[in-house]
């Protein structure tokens, strides 16, 4: 077994997770043994490899295409025999956040490279969402303005969504996805408030103002303020029970994220 990004967060706890569970080779590939734009290093990182756990990469939109591109073209050569993808629930081409279109662009050439398959699309990730706010409110005297509407979310801890993508690449092929969200689904107001910050609605354009005097790059102010734009259609609030059924537990609630992430826990 493979994990793309096997280093990094997710792809780090996936990797360790499929390790201990002893019955496989594992191999963390990382930016340094198997880069996303390298396809030469992609295919012999791959050659021999049954399963692998394709973790997204990351940075603007037109340059993540081409990674993925890279990865299931080395795939493909190689014989991957199982493809566990990492999307998100918002995997719609038509949607307004720059992700969503990078997402439904590689589940579609997923399918369309014959290889089997499982999507885990994962939901906002609570340590993501919650440090966006604790940045914006930190500049801000405590409160925290977003361009969330009405928009509610159902965040993910990362555990979670990699504990999902090792129970999948344990198991045969599903050809299908799964959306992996966390227990609640909360207005953008009640996690701000959770978090120990004010909630302010503001416009998409105060709020990239904001960031941008606040020296953030303009790829990711746009793709903040894309987000919320999704948010506000309301396509990140659903909630599942995919947790659950792939782990055997119940997913980690907002609440329990935040106190470990105060005792250290995460």
């Amino acid at each position: 077994m493979a994990v793309t990004g096997g280093t990094g967060r997710v792809g780090g706890q996936v990797a360790r997770l499929l390790a201990a569970e002893g019955a496989h080779d594992v191999v963390a590939l990382s930016s340094r043994t198997a880069p996303y734009d390298d396809p030469a290093a992609l295919r012999a990182a791959l050659a021999g490899v049954d399963t692998l756990v394709f973790v997204s990469s990351d940075g603007e939109a037109a340059r993540v295409i081409v990674h993925h591109q890279n990865v299931l073209d080395a795939a493909t050569a190689s014989g991957v025999r199982h493809v566990v993808l990492l999307s998100g629930v918002d995997a719609d081409v038509d949607s307004p956040f720059c992700y969503a279109h990078t997402n439904g662009h590689t589940e579609r050439l997923l399918r369309a490279c014959g290889l089997p398959y499982s999507i885990a699309r994962a939901g906002l990730f609570t340590e993501f969402l919650v440090g966006l706010i604790r940045q914006v409110g930190s500049r801000h005297g405590g409160t925290v303005a977003l361009p969330a509407g009405a928009g509610r979310v159902a965040p993910v801890a990362r555990d979670d969504v990699a504990a999902c993508l090792a129970a999948l690449a344990l198991r045969e092929p599903t050809n299908g996805h799964h959306d992996v969200t966390g227990p609640e689904s909360l207005p953008v107001e009640a996690v701000v408030a959770a978090a120990g910050y004010r909630y302010a609605d503001t416009t998409p354009a105060d709020f990239a103002g904001a960031l941008l005097r606040h020296g953030e790059e303009p790829w990711w102010t746009y793709a903040y303020a894309s987000m919320f734009a999704s948010v506000r259609q309301g396509r990140w609030a659903a909630t599942s029970g995919a947790v659950a059924e792939l782990t055997g537990r119940a997913p980690a609630p907002l609440r329990d994220v935040l106190a470990a992430a105060r005792t250290g826990g995460r």
